[in-house]
């Protein structure tokens, strides 16, 4: 067991370098090591193997590393357009700014380029895109690529676990052919056929939708509110068709064929085998109706090997079952390592075994229950604020509550009544649902504890603790074992020193948003699009924010203030300015305009607002842009919203005004319109921010800004490149760029401003 324990760990361990090793080499080594090992003394041997086999598994999980890698669309083959034959996997979902789909690539017509199997589309024009259809389309593509902040959902990391190498917009003349016959095509149609039924009878309520996310996996109905609420909760996790649901299917009907096979013995099987196959079969065939994603897939793989070590009757202890199924499971799939739901559902296992092992005789029912309850809840709470940063109070009891009423009550119920040719049972399953959202809605009022994001020794040692604290009554020092849990819970990232303060551009797409940190006080430069809990609040929470001082909104455009409204209903800002704050109500916001003169220090670091300048159009949205000026001790910063040269020109020309800045953000995301060499020569920058979407349909940032800046002899810093910039402004200014300090091999990086 310790030989395949070292192998996962080579597997796991691949995921996380920053460079992919050559599988031939590690081979090669785990080659060398055992017969180094073959020559040393019997004793020695165990130990010694553990070093090929570590090897051997990060030589295998490279090579399917290296087989995905090549499967990636050509960097020079972006953003043109490709001609592909294609089939609509899963269930198209409609959004607020298109129809998003999966399509696996047939063949790709165009010559010179092949396309990922797997790729995600956007149809911006809403057309019809029946599951399980075929079609001769044309698109244009560029590689999966999402927001890179150090916190919050990873786009990226998820894509690739997945298998989504690109992403495109679809464009005009697609060409429908005849519908794919494969079982998966006919699958995706039933589920699609089951949702248009539930819809029919139901309505397009939230309990039609909860009940097809249940049912069907088509989450994309829930609407973002309720989306909140369970995140409120902690019972996210239950919407989804998890490896939880599937297991207490598989559970329950093996409950029913035990009862079967005590008062019908004439199968003709051994009951084990009748038991362990209804229940594989059951889970089987429930994440065959969620559409066999990769998620049900692993489930399906662990549920398999317990079973079959259970019917083989091999004398195997539980956790020797569970290293073989999480063997099963990293090497059908080595990229499942980079998914929290991997570890979370493994870790609840472990967790509840461990909860039982040691026992001189088997608790109660309910003593075994709260049992199993107090351990899980003590083994997730180091993973959940590692992923997610925060822990909602009332997640426990909420949890307690949820599991068994969705898992052993709603989620039965609602598949009987999706699969009965009747309309009551759906009925009665919106009325279960109904009580589910009054039970959440109460328990969302609950206050959420946000903390701060964990260093890795913290996170570790929380992780010890956790093992610790729920070992049996025999091991030492369990009392103990909370402490350990304390240093992450109450961990806060060191502040700026007085006089000093640091900037964090965050990674918003097309959007701009930077936060500005001095020694005990925090102000939000505008918010970038979108809903706040997609990039801005998890940056927050995890950088540490626990309150905004205040909150400058440049100017009313989405891209600049989508987030506000969202943002300031859950953490209320101290003051608010805007470039136009008639707009502030339709925010739900109060607070004053952006007028030259407006001056305040915060532990020492002074801000000065310079504009917009007083004579700019009331019609130019642009031109109203704030303009804030951020100084410390020895250095500055400089922002400018989608301020236009001709503002900044106004300004530069004023010789009253200090602009000198080391640090500049280039206006209107690096638009020709902006960032002018009046401007540039002004502030004198040494660095020039960047904050743009990748590949974005607007071509920002514009190489004439490009050749400024460069010419003005300052490096450039882009978080469509980059990532996330980290900027502290002290003595000098430091700087860091996530996708450089957290690399991955399968993520790509930029320069961080070092010159080419």
């Amino acid at each position: 067991m310790p030989v395949l324990i070292a192998v996962l760990c080579g597997i796991a361990a691949c995921a996380v370098l920053p460079d992919l090793p050559a599988a031939t080499a590690c081979l090669g080594l785990a080659a060398g090591a055992a017969a180094l090992a073959a020559c040393l003394p019997s004793r020695a041997r165990p130990w010694a193997a553990l070093a090929p086999a570590f090897l051997l598994g990060l030589g295998y999980a490279s090579w399917r590393a290296d087989s995905r890698m090549a499967q990636q669309l050509p960097a020079d083959w972006q953003q043109r357009p490709i001609v592909f034959v294609g089939e609509v996997r899963g269930l198209p979902q409609p959004g607020e700014y298109g129809t998003r789909l999966t399509m696996e690539v047939e063949r790709t017509l165009t010559p010179g380029v092949d396309l990922p199997p797997t790729v995600r589309l956007t149809d911006f024009r809403r057309r019809e895109w029946p599951t399980g259809s075929r079609w001769r389309a044309e698109a244009r593509f560029k590689r999966s690529r999402g927001p890179a902040n150090p916190f919050g959902f990873d786009v990226e990391q998820w894509q690739w676990s997945e298998g989504v190498l690109a992403s495109g917009s679809l464009g005009a003349g697609e060409r429908r052919l005849e519908d794919g016959r494969a079982p998966l095509a006919w699958v995706d149609r039933a589920r699609a056929a089951l949702v248009a039924r539930i819809e029919r009878v139901l309505g397009e309520s939230r309990e039609a939708a909860l009940i097809a996310a249940l049912t069907v996996g088509a989450q994309q109905g829930v609407a973002r509110e309720d989306w909140r609420l369970f995140a409120a909760t902690g019972l996210t996790h239950l919407i989804s068709i998890s490896g939880l649901h599937i297991t207490m299917l598989a559970g329950l009907a093996a409950a029913a064929l035990a009862w079967l096979a005590r008062r019908l013995p004439a199968f003709g099987l051994p009951p084990r085998l009748l038991i362990a196959g209804g229940a594989f079969l059951t889970a089987a065939a429930y994440a065959l109706l969620a559409g066999f994603s990769v998620p049900t897939q692993r489930t399906l793989f662990m549920l398999g090997v317990g079973l079959a070590a259970l019917c083989l009757r091999r004398g195997l202890s539980p956790f020797r079952i569970w290293w073989l199924a999480l063997a099963a499971v990293l090497l059908i799939d080595p990229f499942c390592v980079l998914a929290p739901g991997v570890w979370l559902s493994f870790g609840l296992v472990a967790a509840l075994m461990a909860s039982a092992i040691a026992r001189r005789r088997a608790p109660g029912k309910w003593r075994a229950a709260l049992a199993g309850q107090w351990a899980a809840g003590v083994c997730t709470l180091a993973p959940l604020v590692w992923w997610f940063g925060g822990i909602p109070l009332v997640s426990p009891l909420a949890n307690a509550l949820g599991i068994p009423y969705v898992s052993l009550l709603l989620t039965p119920l609602a598949l009987a009544a999706v699969l009965l040719p009747l309309e009551w049972p759906l009925h009665g399953a919106a009325w279960l649902a109904r009580g589910f959202y009054w039970g959440v809605e109460r328990l969302a009022q609950a206050p959420v504890l946000p903390l701060a994001g964990t260093p890795l020794p913290l996170f570790l040692l929380a992780l010890l603790g956790s093992a610790w604290l729920i070992a049996p009554r025999g091991v030492p020092g369990r009392g103990l074992a909370a402490l350990m849990l304390l240093p992450m819970l109450l961990y806060r990232p060191p502040p700026p020193a007085e006089g000093a303060f640091r900037a964090t551009m965050l990674d918003v797409g097309q959007g701009l948003s930077v936060l500005v940190q001095t020694r005990s006080r925090a102000l939000l430069f505008d918010t970038g699009p979108g809903g706040a809990e997609r990039v801005v609040l998890p940056q927050l929470r995890g950088l540490g924010v626990r309150r905004l001082d205040g909150l400058m909104l440049s100017h009313r455009h989405s891209d600049h203030d989508g987030a506000a409204a969202e943002l300031a209903a859950a953490m209320p800002p101290g003051r608010v300015w805007a470039g136009q704050p008639e707009s502030l109500p339709e925010l739900g916001l109060s607070g004053d305009g952006c007028r030259p003169g407006q001056s305040w220090a915060w532990d020492g670091v002074r801000f000065d607002v310079l504009g917009p300048p007083e004579s700019v159009p009331a019609k130019d949205a642009n031109a109203r842009s704030c303009i804030l000026r951020v100084a410390g001790a020895s250095h500055a910063l400089l922002l400018s919203g989608d301020a236009p040269e001709a503002a900044e020109r106004t300004l530069a020309g004023r010789p009253d005004l200090r602009l000198r800045s080391t640090v500049l953000v280039a206006g209107h995301h690096g638009s020709r319109t902006a960032t002018g060499a009046a401007w540039l020569a002004a502030a004198r920058p040494e660095v020039v921010l960047i904050s743009a979407g990748y590949l974005n349909r607007y071509r920002h940032p514009h190489p004439s800004v490009l050749r400024r800046a460069e010419e003005a002899g300052a490096a450039v810093l882009r978080t469509d490149l980059d990532g996330a910039l980290t900027l502290e402004f002290g003595e000098g200014v430091e700087w860091s760029c996530w996708r450089d300090s957290q690399r991955r091999y399968w993520r790509e990086r930029g320069d961080c401003g070092e010159p080419p």
